[in-house]
């Protein structure tokens, strides 16, 4: 089964007028990871979609959904699938690439097969989709943790010592717009992405996991001078358009995972903003 709603973008001057409940509404993914669905966020910056696939009961199709148009979800479209859940496999036409916790896979465009499965029922593979438009085809590929390129950032003085798993990136897959990574905070630290940034190139979706029962993230998004903040817990996500910076602080250590597309497939590509300029 395919769930799938859509976001419309919005303007920095509307999101200043925003209270709570507004900004959670636009911006926060809080459903996803259930089981036995397919779920997508079909948003209007640069056509980007998040969403999850749990297999448990049975395997899960990727279909397509009406907002594309197409016959088939990645008739025009790139994908990249990290697993977040037990051991699984992703079937695409007819080819079985294995993930285990925190592998990645790219698949271009022009693939319409693509089947989600679970080794076990009752530890199920937990992916977590998100998907850009694409101009041609390349090779669909796998890459474990172990082959990402691995960034070492931050300091424990400052509360944001972490590791930047580079996985689905120029220089680890070859892809149209799409790219994907998941940062690790070590424990201690709990600031992800400070001093923040923006980049008017490019939109981002965060996928925050790893939180500990009872803990929780604050999101912060909006014009560097005109900051608001989500709260977030396990499993969910928060899209970034791209006039906004996007950073979190834990009440404990956390994993997150960022999904971007947009003009360039430049990583460092990004204005940052000084932390005492931040408002």
């Amino acid at each position: 089964m395919t769930k799938y709603s859509s976001r419309y973008a919005s303007s920095p001057e509307a999101v200043k007028k925003y209270d709570t409940q507004q900004l959670r509404e636009e911006f926060l993914i809080d459903d996803l990871m259930q089981e036995d669905e397919v779920v997508l966020v079909y948003s209007h910056y640069d056509r980007y979609i998040a969403g999850s696939a749990v297999p448990v009961k049975g395997d899960l199709v990727l279909e397509t959904i009406d907002p594309l148009k197409a016959p088939y979800f990645l008739e025009r479209r790139e994908l990249g699938i990290i697993n977040v859940g037990g051991s699984g496999s992703v079937v695409v036409e007819g080819t079985t690439y294995e993930l285990g916790f925190k592998d990645a896979l790219y698949i271009g465009a022009g693939n319409k097969e693509v089947v989600f499965k679970s080794d076990d029922k009752n530890n199920p593979a937990k992916f977590y989709l998100n998907s850009a438009p694409a101009h041609t085809s390349y090779p669909t590929k796998k890459v474990s943790l172990a082959e990402a390129n691995k960034l070492q950032l931050g300091t424990m003085e400052t509360a944001n010592h972490r590791t930047v798993n580079q996985m689905i990136i120029g220089s680890v897959v070859t892809t149209c717009q799409l790219q994907m990574g998941m940062t690790e905070l070590k424990p201690g630290s709990v600031w992800n992405t400070m001093p923040a940034h923006v980049h008017d190139r490019r939109m981002e979706v965060y996928f925050y996991l790893d939180i500990p029962q009872d803990q929780a993230v604050c999101h912060f998004m909006g014009q560097p001078q005109e900051t608001r903040h989500i709260w977030i817990n396990n499993h969910q996500a928060v899209i970034s358009p791209p006039w906004s910076i996007h950073s979190g602080s834990g009440t404990s250590n956390y994993t997150f995972i960022w999904g971007m597309a947009g003009e360039n497939l430049d990583y460092g590509d990004m204005d940052v903003c000084k932390i005492t300029d931040l408002r």
